[in-house]
């Protein structure tokens, strides 16, 4: 019972969101992550768990983290007309001694909110898991081109290419 309450208040926050991306839809892999409940089994899994949820906050808010308990992760924000998310992280147990983690994300700019809320909460729910994090995740480094006929390039540890790239299109999101 308490996990349809929590899944279906995380349905109805992420309804009150519209987010699109430049094509006007969210991927369906996005949202059927998003909306997932994120349920752990067991004190050692639920401890680590809600560790790598504080960490994700951390890395992936704009705002800080204002609060911290055993029961919730909270940043402070929105700002007023701010598209930057705030986060509101919770842990319910149940009584088979499982815990639900319950994630909410919103902003206060009517033109919508950066990152996107439905892949912010994808995100989350896959590095909390133990999966890689794509917003946490830095952006590949582009290969260096290839050296002229006869000349030999040894790389240099801690230096890096910096190659031009196109220009890509921002994913827009509107709450």
């Amino acid at each position: 019972m308490n996990r349809a309450i929590v899944a279906l208040a995380l349905s109805a926050i992420a309804a009150a969101c519209t987010t699109t991306t430049d094509s006007g839809q969210v991927d369906a892999a996005t949202l059927s992550q998003a909306a997932a409940p994120l349920s752990c089994s067991g004190r050692a899994q639920c401890d680590l768990w809600w560790q790598r949820a504080q960490v994700w906050v951390s890395k992936n808010s704009t705002y800080p983290v204002q609060a911290v308990t055993d029961a919730i992760i909270q940043t402070s924000g929105p700002s007023g007309g701010q598209r930057s998310l705030a986060y509101r992280i919770t842990k319910s147990p149940d009584s088979d001694g499982t815990a639900t983690i319950g994630f909410e994300a919103h902003c206060s700019n009517m033109l919508g909110c950066e990152p996107n809320p439905w892949e912010a909460g994808a995100n989350f729910k896959q590095f909390v898991r133990g999966g890689p994090a794509p917003l946490a995740t830095p952006a590949a480094t582009p290969a260096a081109p290839p050296a002229p006929d006869g000349v030999e390039v040894t790389p240099v540890p801690g230096v890096g290419f910096s190659g031009t790239r196109g220009a890509t299109g921002a994913t827009g999101a509107s709450e």
